[in-house]
């Protein structure tokens, strides 16, 4: 018991904050009774309390006192050290999600996620790298290290209909991270009316909320973490003649940008040609920085720090060769049969006619007439069986049609409610692409009355005989070089003379099945031949694009585009395209599916042109220039396909030009004019030196330097050795029951309710089960054949969050008075104070919990000695210590009563040493890396907004002048451009203001989270009286140390290596030898080996190997040597040994002793000298 009286400003107080010690900053008093005291408790947060004269018994002022007392349980210390360690896992495994997901990354997605993305808080990001670079892997990483950070449990992801599945399958089969799609139905079927505030993690269709104001609303009060929109240049806006032209995908992406904290764009394709296009979509990311048109600069805007784009031929494998193979496109021609020439040019001039019917009608009904006339046009291309069977099937709707109106029922003319004019094909999955098709193809039609209806009738059955009389002529020109390239072509088949998995792409699904039949024929064989198409389940797709991939009896594949949308086929890399589609980005997307990540092959494709019909004359003249320029530019050409215009229109107008006008000679000319222009060499060196946009390289260098650091990280990572000795030991000693099944593997039977309950609590991820079939700490064991699939326990399961978080609250107060750790490696006679280092730097932005936002966190573990000697102690130093026994503890506690320094300002010393040596080198990198962005940021908007408020106080004077002479705008007055320029105005000034408090970066007080008392053995056997069990003393053992690690350096000198001495560092080995390119002897080889020396006297049998030395050779099997050299005076005798230890040890277990013969029996001699 205290009196108040003995509380003073500085004193150390126990009682006020629980049992935990907490400093007195300042006291008043009110009359004799009543103090009241500020405080700082032991994690720097400050407090203010009353006390009263009751209060005195609770309260106890520690005078001359150890502050940390140093009685906690050393094994529970342990564990709580690690339970720590596990809750910020990013700072000890940076790459965490890669070790916890199933995914092999490649440079180029490494430096997106851990070099571009996670460093921005917050992100606001394009990331804008050619198709198949893997943006899905690289959003998926970066979620999983949100989610392991606690920075993330809201996500939503906006993305085109076509591909939302492929985003849930992807997310959940790479990195088991569960996200709903919402449907029609789910999003009904919400309890509270908004789905947006009950799912945590969605997937919701673009277009679905672009045209739902319904929905747009409940987005607007919901808050995200994170969204992310892929394929995000369709939300692009368009300058018109000085005016901007939203779309209402804009004016979603716009939403969205203002309901969460972190906004990630992905876009193979983010500058469509106009630079005023491009800094509108970039305005999605930071509108201050990038909206505006009236910025007199013609300068290109720098986008580096919001952008990251690379281009397909400059990614690399880790091994530095290319990370695509070269592409080649082949046009084969082929000429029309008379019958099938007389087909064509009637079924065209029918269409020609229908067209120019059209016209006439309203815009609504036009263009989905025209868009009728477009797809029949594409079937007669087809195959005779798809014209065929789309004008029977026209012709019957008509006529169903024809006989509601005699009846004089006025039919409902065909409307597809979710046509837009404005829609292009990549809106729709393919599935819904066909559907529509079928749907609008056999309904819309031109006619007005009941006589044009009976005279188009009258038209469609004499075409519809023509075709059928093509169909059973047996005569198809398209299906006989089609069959020539199947039989003839030498790329068809292998070096052992089987044929080679092939790709044929059809636009229509009558010619997929009419093509299946025939090559089915041609072979001989009903199994070799697999079919795609948009009718089909998705499981069934799936099953289908296994078999394609894996059955070796399986060897060709027919799709329509379903194909072309989320499936990878690099299993094959030849390809044709029976159909060519009117869209290029489509072409460009059916390419992509066999030319992308793990594709090893020069990939081929052949493309089938009839040159003399109106269409065919087009892609002809188009493909031979493509070729041309692919010659003299290389792959690259086939990355921007999708973004050529011709004359500023898309291909499709081109193509219908050619189909209604084609037999005029002028229009061929011009058409013939249009493409060369488009497909000049130097049009195509500018399209892709916008598709560049960006001067991000993926050099050799970077690649090393990633793959070096990946390696070093991967050492020391916590997944799964640490995290499973920890969980192991934590859950047993929770209650829970776990036992070991297959290798890697457990089950658990009981889950405690206390653990089950506490997910609850920390409301964070999926509910905790009672029991687990199977769960397992590699991802490698996730799945077995024949057994149950299991759970991953890895940082942000909730398992695991739930026995951390319970460890760490039962153990709070052990972190806090510290432990007493026995080091047995260390002979000296010097006590070691070990500290728990927490360090921050904060900017001036508030969150919502009023404090200021921290934007970087460091943990280090330091080790102090008695003349203030500081050291780094490595990355997990507790587990090398072991408890000390009871006799042990009872003379460490007396020596400690004796030690003036250990008595006060310990903390104090742990502090200064932060303070002085951990702290400004972190705020210096800090605040150089964020002031660069902020500069750039602040420049960037003082010139786009400054140039739009002169702008619109220009228009308000000049408008002024005209209203004063009487001439009035109806769209726009001098008030209404003055309030403009004020609105901007005010908005420079709050971003400014909001710029300046970015600016406001500090370093917060380092806060001292754990504690112990390293006692060294030769210390311990000098306080026990116990005799030294070495022969030799401390000066001998560092000698012999001393002379194996220079027999080691010299060995690999010798081998060529650059060897690296960094046993300082305590990183579970002592040197790290670089391995020259020229050295690897295999191109995945490791860049780095990594060398536990062990030296010994001549004579001694067993050497000590420490748990964290261990572990690393078991996180880099491959790479970690153990060098046992044994030291005879001048002369050493060195040993290489290779996969030395084959389990982990227990978690209570420090190190162990091993016979020296028996490691060298059991493991792979690399060397002896």
């Amino acid at each position: 018991m205290s009196r108040l009286e003995d509380i003073t400003a500085g004193s150390t107080v126990r009682g006020i904050v629980g049992n935990e010690p907490v400093t007195i900053i300042a006291v008043q008093w009110y009359g004799t009774g009543v103090m009241e005291i500020t405080y700082k408790d032991t994690k720097g947060v400050p407090g203010t309390q009353l006390l009263y004269r009751e209060s005195e018994p609770s309260i106890e002022v520690l005078s001359q006192h150890l502050p940390w007392s140093f009685d906690a349980d050393a094994n529970q210390m342990k564990l709580a050290s690690e339970a720590y360690r596990i809750s910020l896992a990013h700072l000890f495994d940076p790459y965490l999600a890669v070790h916890t997901s199933a995914v092999e990354p490649l440079p180029h997605q490494i430096s997106a996620v851990y070099q571009e993305m996670l460093p921005r808080v917050p992100l606001r990001y394009v990331l804008a790298d050619d198709p198949g670079a893997g943006k899905t892997i690289m959003t998926g990483l970066y979620i999983k290290e949100l989610m392991a950070r606690g920075d993330l449990k809201r996500c939503l992801i906006v993305a085109p209909g076509s591909l939302v599945e492929q985003w849930q399958d992807e997310l959940f089969s790479k990195f088991n991270i569960k996200f709903e799609i919402l449907t029609n139905d789910r999003m009904e079927s919400a309890v509270s009316g908004n789905i947006f505030t009950e799912v945590d993690r969605c997937i919701c269709r673009m277009d679905k909320l672009a045209r739902n104001d319904d929905l747009q609303a409940k987005l607007k009060v919901s808050e995200w973490d994170l969204i992310v929109v892929d394929e995000a240049h369709k939300m692009s806006a368009t300058v018109w003649g000085g005016e901007v032209k939203y779309t209402r995908r804009f004016q979603l992406g716009r939403l969205l940008s203002n309901i969460t904290r972190n906004y990630l764009l992905l876009t193979a394709t983010p500058h469509n040609g106009k630079e005023e296009d491009f800094h509108l979509f970039l305005s999605l990311i930071d509108p201050d920085r990038f909206e505006g048109t009236h910025n007199t600069s013609q300068q290109a805007v720098d986008v580096s720090d919001v952008m990251r784009r690379l281009v397909k031929e400059e990614l690399l494998k880790f091994d530095g060769t290319p990370l695509f193979p070269e592409r080649r496109a082949y046009t084969v021609n082929y000429d029309l049969s008379p019958q099938e020439a007389k087909l064509y040019q009637a079924v065209t001039e029918y269409v020609q006619e229908e067209f120019n019917r059209a016209d006439k009608l309203n815009n609504e009904r036009k263009a989905t007439v025209g868009f009728a006339l477009t797809i029949l046009q594409r079937r007669l291309a087809s195959s005779p069986e798809a014209i065929y069977q789309s004008l029977r099937r026209r012709r019957e709707r008509l006529e169903h049609r024809l006989a509601e109106e005699r009846l004089g029922k006025r039919a409902d003319e065909y409307k597809n409610p979710d046509w837009d004019e404005d829609m292009d094909d990549d809106d729709l999955s393919s599935e819904e692409q066909e559907q529509m098709e079928e749907q609008v193809v056999d309904h819309a039609s031109a006619a007005a009355t009941i006589a044009e209806l009976e005279a188009e009738i009258k038209t469609l059955k004499r075409l519809e005989k023509m075709a059928n009389d093509v169909r059973v002529s047996g005569v198809d020109r398209k299906w006989e070089e089609l069959s020539k390239l199947l039989q003839d072509n030498k790329f068809m088949y292998g070096e052992n003379g089987q044929r080679e998995k092939l790709i044929i792409f059809t636009e229509q699904k009558d010619t997929l099945n009419y093509l299946a039949g025939k090559i089915r024929s041609l072979i001989g064989d009903e199994e070799s031949v697999v079919t795609i198409h948009g009718g089909m389940l998705r499981n069934d797709r799936r099953k289908v694009e296994e078999l394609f991939k894996q059955d070796v009896g399986v060897r060709i594949l027919i799709a329509t585009d379903a194909a072309g949308e989320g499936i990878n086929l690099q299993r094959a890399h030849l390809m044709i395209n029976y159909d060519l589609p009117w869209n290029p980005n489509r072409l460009e997307q059916r390419f992509g599916r066999i030319h992308r990540i793990g594709q090893t092959e020069v990939c081929h494709c052949w493309n089938l042109v009839a040159s003399e019909t109106r269409e065919g004359y087009v892609f002809q003249r188009l493909l031979t220039k493509l070729e041309e320029e692919r010659e003299a530019l290389g792959g690259k050409v086939f990355d921007i396909l999708g973004k050529m215009t011709f004359n500023n229109r898309p291909l499709r107008d081109l193509l219908i030009e050619a189909v209604r006008y084609g037999n005029d000679p002028e229009v061929r000319a011009r058409l013939n004019q249009v493409v060369d222009k488009s497909m000049d060499p130097e049009a195509f060196r500018q399209l892709i030196k916008e598709n560049a946009l960006t001067d991000d390289v993926m050099d050799i260098h970077t690649v090393n330097a990633i793959k070096e650091d990946m390696e070093r990280i991967e050492a020391h990572k916590l997944q799964p050795h640490f995290i499973e000795a920890f969980f192991v030991e934590a859950f047993k000693g929770l209650g829970g029951r776990i036992q070991p099944r297959e290798k890697g593997r457990y089950e658990i039977t009981s889950v405690p309710y206390a653990v089950r309950n506490r997910d609850m609590q920390i409301g964070f991820g999926e509910s905790v089960l009672k029991r687990y079939e199977r769960v397992c700490f590699d991802k490698e064991y996730c799945t077995i054949p024949g057994k149950p699939q299991a759970d991953l326990l890895s940082p942000g399961h909730p398992l695991l969050e739930a026995v951390i978080d319970i460890v760490r609250e039962k153990n709070v107060d052990v972190m806090k008075r510290g432990a007493v750790f026995i080091d047995d490696d260390d002979y000296s006679t010097d006590a070691r104070l070990l500290f728990y280092i927490e360090d921050s730097v904060q900017d001036g932005i508030t969150t919502k919990d009023g404090n200021r936002r921290t934007i970087s966190k460091h943990i280090h573990f330091v080790e102090l000695k008695e003349d203030d000697t500081a050291s780094n102690a490595g990355y997990a130093p507790y587990l090398d210590y072991r408890a000390a026994e009871p006799d042990e503890y009872t003379a460490i506690h007396n020596w400690m009563q004796t030690q003036n320094w250990l008595m006060s300002g310990v903390e104090d010393k742990a502090k200064g040493y932060a303070i002085q040596n951990l702290i400004p080198q972190h705020f210096a990198e800090v605040k150089k890396r964020k002031e660069t962005m902020l500069d750039k940021t602040e420049k960037a908007v003082k010139e786009r907004l400054t140039a739009e408020i002169q702008y619109w106080d220009y228009r308000a004077g000049e408008l002024a002048q005209k209203e004063a002479a009487g001439k009035t705008n109806a769209k726009l007055n001098s008030k209404l451009a003055a309030r403009r320029a004020d609105d901007l105005t005010n908005r420079l000034q709050s971003r400014l203001a909001e710029i300046e408090k970015e600016r406001r970066i500090s370093p917060m007080p380092p806060i001292i989270t754990g504690g112990a008392l390293v006692i060294p053995k030769g210390l311990l056997h000098k306080l026990t009286a116990k005799p030294m069990p070495d022969t030799f003393g401390q000066g001998d053992r560092q000698s012999v140390e001393y002379a194996a690690m220079n027999a080691v350096i010299h060995i690999e000198t010798g081998l060529g290596y650059r060897p690296k001495d960094v046993s300082a560092e305590k990183c579970g080995y002592d040197v790290e030898s670089y391995i020259p390119d020229s050295m690897r002897q295999r191109v995945n080889a490791y860049a780095l080996r990594f060398i536990e020396v062990k030296g010994r006297q001549k004579g001694a049998t067993t050497v000590t190997v420490s748990k964290n030395e261990i572990l690393t050779a078991l996180n880099r099997p491959d790479e970690f040597i153990l060098a046992i050299v044994e030291v005879d005076g001048d002369t050493t005798h060195t040993i290489y040994l290779k996969h030395p230890f084959k389990n982990a040890p227990d978690f209570t277990a420090t190190s162990i002793n091993y016979d020296i013969q028996d490691l060298i029996r059991e493991s792979e001699v690399l060397y002896q000298k």
